[in-house]
């Protein structure tokens, strides 16, 4: 077990040297969520005197949205960096030495998690000096940030299933812009789900995205149901440990192929 902990100490620290090596690749992966910050915070501000949407201010209620799908947009790309390590022989290097699946699998999601991290509180802090309000404080914000960590991981390890399984930059691409608009739109990313049609309300209760939603917005009122918030967490958190496993997995059938 120690033996597994200190690989994976020396995996993430190689991948965190690389990404503190590129700061400005978090600062871009920024750009799109102050778009919707502060563009759709304008653009859809009224939208909370419709009856039944339940927010004070839509700045409140875009905010966790803005962090949610960040985290899922950024984390469709992780395959990217597989199939890069992939060409450059990288990958397999490691995989003839006795360095573990496990430990190359964690120093991804820990890379990503941190990454996500980093984007969840600058887009919060810039929602706050926007105007918007905490009513859960630094516990609320907190389950908001490991809401998004989640999710990121699950969407991160996908997308590096697939880097493996497929190689084609092309797929992965293809993938994201498919599958983001209607994660967010069948989501309550930027619309109440009371104000959803029936059918699309069916569709956001089974979507993970709403799910992270749903654990962050509630964490962040004056009085939290902790219940429903340990309950959605729980859920995220079977969900990334079975898509991180799925990943470790498809080392297995990468290395057949070699």
């Amino acid at each position: 077990m120690s033996e597994v902990l200190t690989q994976t100490w020396w995996t993430t620290h190689r991948r965190l040297a690389a990404l503190a090596r590129q700061p400005g690749v978090l600062i871009l992966t920024l750009v799109q969520p102050v778009v919707w910050l502060f563009l759709f915070g304008e653009l859809f501000r009224r939208v909370v005197e419709l009856p039944g949407f339940g927010a004070a201010s839509y700045l409140d209620y875009l905010v966790p949205g803005v962090v949610i799908m960040s985290a899922v947009s950024s984390n469709m790309w992780a395959g990217m960096g597989t199939i890069d390590e992939i060409e450059r022989g990288t990958l397999n290097r490691f995989l003839v030495t006795p360095v573990s699946r496990g430990a190359l699998v964690n120093a991804n999601v820990i890379e990503q998690a941190v990454s996500t991290t980093i984007q969840s509180v600058i887009i919060i802090a810039l929602g706050r000096l926007g105007g918007a309000h905490y009513g859960g404080g630094f516990v609320g914000v907190a389950v908001l940030v490991l809401a998004s960590v989640l999710i990121g991981i699950v969407f991160a390890s996908l997308s590096n299933t697939m880097g493996l399984l497929v190689r084609q930059r092309e797929t992965i691409i293809g993938l994201s812009v498919f599958l983001l608009l209607p994660l967010t739109f069948l989501s309550s990313a930027f619309m109440a789900k009371d104000l959803m049609p029936a059918w699309m309300q069916r569709v956001a209760a089974g979507n993970p995205v709403s799910w992270s939603l749903d654990a962050g917005r509630a964490a962040l009122v004056d009085s939290p149901d902790w219940t429903m918030i340990a309950t959605r967490c729980g859920w995220l958190l079977a969900l990334a440990a079975a898509t991180v496993w799925l990943s470790v997995r498809s080392f297995r059938s990468y290395q057949k192929s070699l």
